[in-house]
C-alpha cells in the first residue's frame, strides 16, 4: 500500500483535505501529524515527511532549489489580551501603533517544553502582558478569559505547502496538492486524470476509435452522382 506522510504547523486545519483525499484514494495510507513547535521543512530533507504545511513571513517564501513551496492563504495577525484589558475596548480591530504600546510577550520565550502558546496565553490571561500571534493560533488556544483584536495594517503571515523537488512520490503529492487547491476528482489538472486521458488517446490511435470506446464516424465512401433529368421539349 502506498503511503503519504503529511506534517502541518499548529493553526492549520487540514481535516477536510485529508478526508477528501482519503475518499478519493482509499488505497493510499495517509499519515498526518501536527508540529506544535519548530520548522517543519527539515522533516522533508530528513525523509520524515513527504508534504508539509509551513508558516512564513511576507516576502520570505522558503522555496529553493531543493523544494517547492506554494503559498495557500494569509493569516491575520491579532493581539491577545486578558478580558477587561484596555484592548477589549477596541471594536474588532486595533491600530498597529496602539498595539505596540502595550508590553508584549515574545512567543519564542515559550517553547513547547515550557507550555508553548497555551502557557503564553496563561500569562496573558493574568493581565501582565499581551501577545501577538496569527489568528489561527489564537483560535486554536481560545480561552474564555482572553480576547483578541485584529491588528490594523499589520503584515499577515502566510501558510504554504512544501515538498521536495526530487521526491519519489511526486505523482502522489500532486494528487494531494490538487485536493488542497480545490481541484475536482475529474479535473484534467490532476495527474491521474491526465494519465487516463493519455492512455485513452494512445489506445484511440492504435485502434482508430475514439477514447470513449464508441466506433468512430469516418467520411465513408463517396456515392456516385445521380444523373440530371433531361428537360422535355
Amino acid at each position: 500500500m502506498q503511503q503519504l506522510r503529511v506534517t502541518y504547523v499548529a493553526g492549520v486545519v487540514p481535516g477536510k483535505w485529508i478526508d477528501r483525499f482519503t475518499e478519493r484514494y482509499p488505497r493510499v495510507e495517509l499519515r498526518a501529524q501536527r508540529l506544535d513547535e519548530g520548522d517543519p521543512l527539515p522533516l522533508l530533507a530528513g525523509g520524515e515527511a513527504d508534504v508539509v504545511f509551513v508558516r512564513f513571513a511576507p516576502g520570505h517564501n522558503p522555496r529553493d532549489e531543493t523544494r517547492h513551496v506554494i503559498p495557500l492563504y494569509e493569516e491575520l495577525p491579532v493581539l491577545c489580551a486578558a478580558k477587561d484589558h484596555d484592548v477589549e475596548y477596541y471594536d474588532e480591530t486595533i491600530p498597529a501603533a496602539d498595539a505596540s504600546g502595550f508590553p508584549q510577550l515574545d512567543l519564542a520565550d515559550y517553547p513547547e517544553v515550557a507550555g508553548g502558546v497555551a502557557m503564553a496565553l496563561e500569562v496573558v490571561a493574568s493581565g501582565a502582558s499581551v501577545a501577538r500571534m496569527p489568528m489561527s493560533l489564537a483560535r486554536l488556544h481560545a480561552r474564555k478569559d482572553v480576547i483578541y483584536r485584529v491588528i490594523q495594517d499589520a503584515e499577515p503571515t502566510h501558510i504554504g505547502i512544501a515538498w521536495l523537488v526530487d521526491s519519489d512520490k511526486s505523482e502522489l503529492i500532486d494528487e494531494f496538492i490538487g485536493v488542497v487547491r480545490g481541484r475536482s476528482a475529474s479535473s484534467s489538472r490532476q495527474g491521474s486524470v491526465r494519465d487516463k486521458q493519455q492512455q485513452g488517446s494512445a489506445k484511440a490511435r492504435r485502434t482508430g476509435k475514439p477514447s470513449s470506446g464508441k466506433p468512430g464516424k469516418g467520411p465513408g465512401p463517396k456515392r456516385p452522382a445521380r444523373p440530371k433529368p433531361r428537360k422535355r421539349r
